[in-house]
């Protein structure tokens, strides 16, 4: 990674911070809606009310399709937290938007995909939380099913989980996070937010966490 890009992943996973976009309490975990137990919660819906985050979120997509040589003729979001970063993005690149919603419409015309897109275009989807990668990839097949050209997947955070490096692997689809959770938490603990212990449970859950919301069951608060 060019220095560049280490300087603005630390700069995205600090603001994610800093306004509480992501949360991180391994003491007192969060429940997701699967059910299980989470040391972290992350909702970067939050990054909306704060322009100058957005406008750095923004600048990080631009500049990462610049380094990656793509050259999408419309940028797609994911509904609904990717749709306002496909937004600001497609606004940039004076480009088309279209977005994709989970399921299609149960009224009207039945859309799953809302905008105009086109057989043959190559599009670029935007997400902006990728955990195991499951629903990204229902947007691309959705988009596929289109007969549109996925160049690549861009999501602002990632957890790293190896589910979601397969998923992307066997799908064809490249994808790029303007941080992750490795950056995190080593921004976390330079800011002193991040006692030792808490590194090791949060180490402990990304890579098993089944196994540790088991064992951190007893405990917990409303998340995801």
């Amino acid at each position: 990674m060019a220095d560049s890009d280490t300087l603005l992943s630390r700069r995205i996973a600090a603001h994610l911070l800093d306004i509480g976009a992501v949360a991180l309490s391994p003491d007192e975990p969060f429940t997701w809606a699967s059910g299980l137990k989470s040391p972290i919660y992350c909702d970067n819906r939050l990054t909306m009310a704060y322009p100058p985050v957005r406008r750095d979120l923004t600048a990080g997509f631009a500049a990462m399709l610049k380094e990656q040589t793509l050259t999408p003729e419309v940028i797609v979001g994911t509904a609904t937290a990717g749709i306002p970063h496909a937004a600001w993005l497609a606004e940039r690149l004076d480009l088309p938007m279209a977005y994709v919603r989970s399921k299609p419409k149960g009224h009207g015309r039945g859309n799953q995909i809302e905008g105009k897109l086109e057989a043959g275009q190559r599009v670029v989807v935007v997400e902006d939380l990728v955990s195991t990668g499951m629903s990204s990839m229902a947007v691309v097949q959705a988009v596929r099913e289109a007969g549109v050209e996925v160049a690549a997947l861009l999501a602002i955070f990632t957890y790293g989980f190896p589910q979601a490096t397969v998923q992307f692997a066997e799908s064809n689809v490249p994808f790029y996070t303007l941080t992750d959770f490795d950056t995190l938490l080593d921004v976390a603990r330079e800011q002193g937010s991040l006692l030792p212990h808490a590194l090791r449970s949060l180490q402990a859950w990304r890579f098993d966490p089944p196994g540790w919301s088991e064992t951190h069951g007893s405990k917990g608060q409303a998340g995801a």
